[in-house]
């Protein structure tokens, strides 16, 4: 999960510089932190799934 993680932070700094540029006006960034994004909504669903998983493996002991 850890590695997970560090990758979520990795994208986010990652589609920095875009959402500066598409603020600035630039279109074509925008198409990059939409993509940027739905990746780290599925990176984000992973780890709530691993969360989820090890507090039912936790419970069951």
């Amino acid at each position: 999960m850890i590695k997970i993680f560090d990758e979520i932070k990795q994208k986010v700094a990652e589609a920095e510089a875009d959402v500066a540029k598409f603020v600035a006006g630039n279109a074509a960034a925008g198409s990059r932190v939409r993509k940027a994004m739905q990746e780290l909504k599925d990176l984000a669903q992973t780890v709530r799934k691993e969360v989820l998983e090890t507090k039912e493996a936790r419970k069951a002991k």
